[in-house]
């Protein structure tokens, strides 16, 4: 079979489990570009036996449900291949905002500081951590999580993509009060699903839990976050956080509990969805 009969194949068959088209054909795109074969070019051609074999036993572990990123144990976040696998989550295009919203006010606040200390709080894959430190070397980036299997993707993903992030093991702020350790930024991505929420099934049973909810109305862990900030944060410095489309004013009514004196701003993502919140302090 050609490429061009073998995608249509695979878009009717995951059509048909439900688990979108489009899948089908990103997974051929970077299958081939794993092998340096130019799919636009060979669109007509037969597919090697090999590549065949490989590429129709992804297409039904996708048909089943496996999500896309662990099928190909990868996924694309700011540029960078990073690994993924069970342990972790796989990171999200809105996430990326995230990241480039604190790129855009480390910029604003310390483009002149020589040093700039940055928290990622429940990192998982080490997306966000990393990130930050390949796009700027001035952010000195420590990178939490309570998973000791996530933070050993998180450390493979740091060592293969040339990064110099520092990672601890602990439930969210704790490992960093326990070393006294303070930041000018720090960033986090917490669980903030509610637990009685009704998700995908390709979501809630492949991806791991302790990284999708976050107790019953979602905010746990910023609560545990806001609680505990005081003992990490340097002066003038600022939180970046990702949130549900629905959140953004519970989470600004809960920060200004915690900081009464800080500018609290909820952003938009692309598709003008309240995704992000800051709080810059004094």
């Amino acid at each position: 079979m050609t490429f061009h009969e073998l995608l249509n194949e695979a878009k009717e068959r995951l059509y048909q489990a439900g688990q979108g088209e489009q899948a089908a054909q990103v997974l051929m795109v970077e299958y081939c570009r794993q092998r340096n074969i130019n799919l636009y070019m060979e669109m007509d051609q037969p597919m090697p036996e090999d590549l065949e074999v490989d590429y129709l036993e992804a297409v039904h572990k996708m048909e089943l449900g496996q999500p896309l990123g662990y099928v190909l144990g990868y996924e694309c976040f700011y540029g960078y291949d990073f690994k993924v696998n069970e342990d972790v989550l796989i990171p999200r295009p809105e996430t990326e905002e995230l990241v480039g919203l604190v790129l855009s006010l480390y910029d604003d606040k310390f483009s002149d500081k020589e040093n700039v200390q940055v928290f990622d709080v429940a990192t998982g894959s080490g997306a966000i951590g990393i990130s930050l430190n390949l796009e700027e070397s001035k952010l000195n980036v420590i990178c939490t999580d309570i998973s000791k299997a996530a933070l050993e993707v998180a450390s493979e993903n740091n060592q293969k993509l040339g990064a110099h992030v520092n990672f601890l093991c602990g439930n969210m702020l704790d490992p960093l009060i326990d070393r006294q350790l303070k930041c000018d930024i720090l960033v986090c991505n917490p669980p903030y699903i509610p637990s009685e929420e009704t998700m995908e099934h390709s979501v809630v049973d492949y991806e791991p839990h302790v990284a999708l909810f976050g107790g019953e109305d979602g905010l746990k862990f910023y609560r545990d976050v806001f609680e505990k900030a005081h003992l990490v944060l340097n002066p003038n410095a600022f939180l970046a956080f990702e949130m549900g489309f629905n959140q953004g004013q519970a989470l600004t009514k809960l920060g200004k509990e915690y900081f009464p004196d800080a500018i609290i701003t909820v952003h938009k993502d692309m598709s003008g969805k309240d995704r992000m919140l800051t709080i810059e302090t004094k």
